[in-house]
């Protein structure tokens, strides 16, 4: 008997789609909010055409993705893999040089006056290359021992320890955390004996509270000052544990994103309200336009559609 492929229709997860569709509408009118109160921006329109495009842009990849067999998928991943490594290697020699001024890391391209960073897409390339690997290593190897576990952890440690070196020379400790994390999730969910999952999850949470220790200690700094770690990466992990220790100097951006989210009450101030001066709102804080236009209850609204796409994903 003739098996029918599935049609597109079929395929399609309309469970995701409401989530996505909430959250765009949202983001948009955050945006918005955030060119209306920026004096830097002359033309508002313009990046609020640019976001618009890429929403379709992004539209028409799920579609062509949607098009892929996962075999084909599998194909693609190490190229997608290397044409990522090339990117980041790329952008050590052509980064922005006034984002660079600004933010202290190599991360960003310019062309034109289209900037973008070459990390987001080796995000999508290092999920599936992990997956890859790990699909055929638990094709390999049906029967699995501690042995066979620890030479999956090697595989996937060789397939992020470039990935880390770039972003290390690139000076983006806040991505190198987010690759970091990526590699936790899917450690946890690769099928790894929990024999070895449970120590390491144990090993690096002493690790983490072994640092943060240090940081705040003279002696502890001066200690991580010997083994790499840089002022700016100080300064991250002080904002983090006090956002008002230099609330008008380096911590500036966490304090009045702080103030800002709080300062819209429980139903916010009403839209196309900004009264609270935040750094960088239009990308990384533009969380604080939610918080103090529609206040908590807006906020909770957005952490629960990113709930309802998580768990449909």
């Amino acid at each position: 008997m003739k098996i029918k492929k599935r049609s597109l229709d079929n395929r399609i997860d309309y469970g995701l789609i409401l989530p996505v569709f909430i959250l765009s509408i949202i983001g948009m009118l955050s945006l918005y909010v955030a060119l209306s109160h920026d004096s830097s921006v002359k033309n508002i329109m313009k990046p609020m055409l640019r976001q618009s495009i890429w929403y379709v842009v992004g539209a028409i990849a799920v579609v062509i993705v949607m098009q892929f067999s996962s075999k084909n998928l599998w194909r693609l991943t190490p190229f997608f893999y290397a044409f990522g490594l090339i990117m980041l290697t790329t952008l050590l020699k052509f980064y922005d040089t006034s984002m660079y001024t600004d933010t202290g890391s190599k991360n960003w391209f310019r062309i034109g006056e289209v900037t973008f960073q070459p990390s987001e897409l080796m995000k999508v390339a290092y999920v599936l290359m992990l997956a890859y690997a790990i699909t055929r290593h638990n094709v390999l190897y049906r029967t699995r021992t501690i042995k066979t576990d620890f030479r999956l952890i090697f595989k996937m440690v060789l397939i992020s320890l470039p990935i880390g070196i770039l972003l290390l020379l690139q000076k983006d400790l806040g991505t190198l955390l987010v690759f970091i994390a990526i590699f936790g999730g899917i450690f946890l969910v690769s099928g790894i004996s929990w024999r070895i999952e449970i120590p390491t999850i144990l090993f690096f949470i002493l690790l983490a509270a072994g640092v943060l220790y240090l940081v705040t200690t003279d002696t502890g700094r001066d200690l991580l000052s010997k083994v790499g770690f840089k002022e700016y990466q100080f300064s991250r992990i002080d904002s983090w544990l006090d956002p008002f220790h230099d609330s008008s100097g380096k911590s500036y951006q966490q304090a009045q994103a702080l103030i800002a989210i709080g300062s819209g009450g429980m139903f916010g101030k009403g839209f196309n309200v900004s009264e609270v001066s935040v750094p960088v709102q239009t990308s990384d804080m533009i969380f604080t336009v939610i918080g103090e236009n529609f206040g908590f209850l807006g906020s909770c609204l957005v952490i629960f559609m990113y709930f309802i796409l998580i768990y449909r994903m």
